[in-house]
């Protein structure tokens, strides 16, 4: 029996992928810059099929809506710098491979402390040495909360991102038992503003700026946190810690130390947010208080590449569009979401563009074309 052989030709993909061994610093930019205009003609085209309106007057809106006053100006570089400073919080722990999601307690912890101090002592300190006990005990509180996950992980290796996502619940009931003690006036299940006649505990304006102070701590906490990610032997040692464990111990590098320490100063860092979230801004405590700003700045870390200067320019992107959602509801009858899809839009082309940063599509050359070669 004679056998027939059967060829089988595999047709070769039009494209490959691979990886780059790296890429020129303004070519990079020139990728994300360019995504950010396709975004915007993507958002374009969608609120025009969806709603019938000209996109640049909704465009126009989202701008007037974030900085078309200057209280609207300040506003949005106010909490700019609040979603900023969680972001460089979270950013050490995060460099460490330790996936601390808890910010929200965090931030929470330390905003519930700094409402405590300013409700029983706002009358009696003198507003220098009231600043630093609230301070102080911001820092202590988001310091204990993020310690917690982290001594569990160092000892006995639980799982960081339930750990720190389940200390978000007990702190919003621990500042849900406050209120109820707190709560002003009564029956109002919320505290109200504290120390509204006397001003006790709130930030005052610095160099004639409402919310100077808030700008100059979270600058210079974001300075710092730069040069220690960068620069320092404990920066080193979390990038070590962060590649490989194995590697880090092998290079004498006391890793449960390293965990510790770092989730000490992401911790403390957030208690900070919490006490500019309830000294420097709203002048209250409720389980509202973070906002889901610890979630979003997870969003910041990481389309910042954990580089703490970048994270200035998305985390006002996103404050940005979130404060001209407002405008758009207004001015357009339009649903507040309507701008997170703009923020989404704006956030998948960012996002995929790192895709074309880190990878090159190679075009397969076909038998023929090689022949002709």
């Amino acid at each position: 029996m004679n056998k027939q052989a059967t060829h089988v030709t595999h047709k070769e993909p039009l494209f490959r992928i691979t990886k780059r061994d790296g890429i020129a610093f303004w070519k990079a930019w020139a990728i994300r810059v360019g995504a950010i205009l396709l975004s915007l003609v993507a958002c374009a085209l969608v609120i025009y099929l969806l709603t019938d309106l000209n996109p640049i007057q909704v465009y126009e809106a989202i701008v007037k809506g974030a900085v078309g006053t200057k209280k609207r100006t300040w506003v949005t570089l106010r909490d700019a710098l609040t979603l900023l400073c969680i972001s460089v919080a979270i950013t050490p722990a995060f460099k460490m491979k330790f996936w601390n999601v808890g910010a929200e307690g965090q931030v929470l912890m330390g905003g519930l402390v700094t409402a405590a101090v300013m409700i029983y002592a706002g009358d009696r300190l003198s507003p220098a040495v009231l600043f630093l006990v609230m301070l102080v005990a911001s820092i202590l509180a988001g310091m204990v909360w993020g310690l917690i996950p982290a001594i569990f992980k160092a000892k006995w290796n639980t799982n960081e991102t339930l750990f720190t996502l389940m200390l978000n619940y007990v702190a919003t009931q621990l500042v849900t038992f406050c209120i109820v003690f707190w709560e002003n006036p009564a029956g109002s299940n919320a505290v109200g503003i504290i120390n509204p006649l006397t001003e006790g505990g709130w930030l005052p304006p610095l160099f004639g700026l409402t919310y100077g102070w808030n700008l100059v701590i979270v600058l210079g906490i974001t300075l710092v946190m730069y040069i220690y990610l960068k620069y320092s032997k404990q920066g080193y040692e979390i990038a070590v810690v962060g590649e490989s464990e194995n590697t880090a111990r092998y290079a004498g590098i006391n890793v449960k130390k390293v965990i510790l320490r770092t989730m000490s100063i992401s911790g403390a860092l957030c208690g900070i947010a919490g006490f500019l979230l309830v000294s420097g801004a709203s002048h209250t405590i409720s389980t509202s208080t973070a906002g889901g700003r610890g979630f979003t700045a997870i969003i910041v870390a990481w389309l910042s590449k954990f580089n703490a200067f970048v994270m200035m320019l998305v985390s006002f992107l996103l404050v940005f569009m979130e404060k001209g959602a407002i405008q758009i509801a207004s001015q357009f009858n339009l649903n507040e979401s309507a701008s997170d899809v703009l923020t989404g839009i704006i956030l998948f082309f960012v996002l995929g563009c790192e895709f074309f940063i880190n990878y090159r599509l190679n075009r397969n050359h076909n038998k023929k074309e090689e022949a002709a070669k």
